[in-house]
């Protein structure tokens, strides 16, 4: 396995990759994170998973419930977070997002 960032060719030694470990793509709207991840799910599969976030905004059209979001409303979100269920969070324009532990 070759390590890609910033030209570097080094070999990762096979206990870096011996359990899964987070990558997080993050960006404005409109920068390709879709593109991206659909493009490393397609060719690496078997290496990457994804976690669908939880939010409290409205659904945009197209998208579905469980698949582009967990849309939730702000009460059960508020509860989730008091009862350490989420391993992140964050408020962005009135709205809130997270990740849960189990996702």
């Amino acid at each position: 396995m070759f390590c890609t960032c910033a030209g570097c060719a080094k070999i990762l030694p096979a206990e870096a990759m011996a359990k899964p470990r987070p990558v997080v793509i993050s960006g404005p709207s409109g920068a390709g994170k879709s593109t991206l991840l659909k493009q490393l799910l397609g060719e690496y599969g078997q290496v990457f998973g994804f976690s669908v976030s939880h939010t409290t905004r409205n659904p945009r059209p197209g998208e579905e419930h469980g698949r582009d979001y967990h849309f939730v409303s702000r009460e059960e979100m508020l509860r989730g977070i008091e009862a350490g269920e989420f391993i992140e969070n964050a408020e962005f324009s009135g709205n809130m997002y997270g990740t849960r532990n189990n996702d």
